[in-house]
């Protein structure tokens, strides 16, 4: 059983990397999220992966300063925070109820303490 999820783990990693791949190439698929999942993955499935994955120069390139700092510049933290904010805006303008804009509004308040309260910011 546990030799089936460890090939389970390195198998989603394979194909969140695949995909990590298609987000370098295509502007439309985020690339980070998928390689944090690879990462989960093979760090839960296989240390050899682990280690193989974290000398590649897509993981050095994405996720080795976040990993190492897990701190963002101010220009990372206002970067993120204006396109997420900008894509939020469509859905609280288009969205007829009430409810869920409340919500949205609750997303964005939440998203503005978490990236400028919580996560630490490097000094340039």
């Amino acid at each position: 059983m546990k030799q089936m999820r460890q090939v389970l783990y390195v198998t989603i990693g394979f194909l969140a990397l695949g995909c990590a791949f298609l987000g370098v190439i295509l502007p439309i698929v985020p690339t980070t999220p998928f390689l944090l999942l690879a990462s989960i993955c093979f760090v839960k499935g296989s240390s050899r992966f682990d280690r193989w994955f974290k000398n590649t120069k897509m993981y050095q390139l994405y996720l080795a300063d976040y990993v190492r700092h897990r701190a963002m510049t101010k220009q990372q933290k206002w970067t993120i925070l204006t396109i997420a904010s900008i894509m939020l805006l469509f859905p609280l303008l288009l969205i007829g109820s009430w409810v869920m804009k409340i919500g949205i509004i609750f997303l964005y308040m939440g998203k503005y303490y978490y990236f400028l309260v919580k996560i630490p910011t490097l000094v340039e």
